[in-house]
């Protein structure tokens, strides 16, 4: 949890506008560096590292302006009024600044980490600014573009090292999770706004529940299959398939997500479900203790 005490109210609210909750997302840019088994290659694991710090310096930038943009329709949404911007602690002319500075920051430096890197950061650039200005505001559209995001963020990982036996089985898997976080965070939001939806987020039009429930639950299967069917088919993966051990751990953790959003209507947020709901960590904590088990310590038995 991020802590703003004894911060100045000015840089209280630039931070919180900078969303440091949602940088749990920029975690995906090392998906490359665990599974192409680099984890302990420390030129790899600094590049990715970097790599990470970017990132959320640039998805930062990304926020700060989208709540620019959105601060009429925040300041009557339940939840997003009291976002700084929306309520007023943070001036326009600082987030500007801000989102300047924070561009300026990041691309140079992304430049010298990788070129190839830099231009996946423009392209999310691009794309994020494209969604804000009119793809969220299209229906099935918005949530692609959304699954996107967390593919680039793959890729960009791709670029911090040296691919030996990093699985296509992977992208895929990415893709349909991504897929399933996005259409939960529409039937959150659905849920949470009710009637009034229309008006906080007109692309919400476009849904209803029992379509977005039918969806949750074909991404929740193909998430699954995907990522079982790289534990036996992916390449370099141990001779003993002792990766398959790990499914478990996904399979509770796509059945917990849907039960917060389903039951305990949540999820809305993705990244505050995360860092919220106890099980769900520990079933992400043990999901990733299995994969240095299986993956780097077992690997030859």
């Amino acid at each position: 949890m991020v802590r703003y005490f004894g911060m100045p109210p000015l840089l209280r609210a630039l931070l919180k506008s900078m969303r440091p909750k949602q940088w749990s997302k920029n975690g995906f840019l090392l998906a490359a560096l665990i599974f192409d088994r680099q984890l302990f290659t420390w030129p790899f694991l600094a590049r990715s590292l970097a790599a990470v710090l970017l990132f959320c310096m640039l998805s930062s930038a990304i926020y700060i302006y989208n709540d620019i943009r959105d601060i009429d329709t925040d300041r009557i949404h339940p939840v997003k009024r009291f976002r700084p911007i929306a309520a007023g602690e943070l001036p326009l002319s600082v987030a500007y600044t801000a989102v300047v500075a924070l561009l300026v920051l990041v691309f140079p430096l992304a430049f010298w980490l990788s070129p190839y890197f830099a231009i996946l950061g423009l392209v999310y650039l691009v794309l994020n600014l494209a969604y804000t200005t009119w793809l969220k505001h299209i229906s099935i559209v918005d949530i692609l573009v959304l699954a996107s995001f967390y593919v680039l963020r793959v890729s960009a990982g791709l670029a911090m090292v040296q691919v030996a036996q990093f699985s296509p089985w992977l992208f895929v898997f990415t893709t349909f999770l991504a897929l399933f976080i996005g259409v939960g965070k529409r039937r959150a939001e659905l849920s949470l706004l009710a009637g009034d939806a229309n008006s906080h987020r007109r692309v919400l039009a476009g849904y209803s529940i029992p379509l977005l429930d039918q969806w949750m639950t074909i991404t929740s299967t193909l998430s699954i299959m995907t990522y079982s069917l790289y534990t036996f088919f992916g390449p370099g993966l141990p001779s003993n398939h002792g990766m398959m051990m790990t499914i478990p751990f996904v399979i509770y953790g796509i059945f917990r997500y849907m039960y917060l959003v389903l039951v305990e209507q949540c999820g809305g947020s993705p990244e505050e479900v995360l860092l919220s709901d106890r099980p769900l960590q520990i079933a992400m904590v043990l999901w990733g203790v299995a994969i240095i088990l299986f993956y780097y310590v077992f690997y030859n038995a």
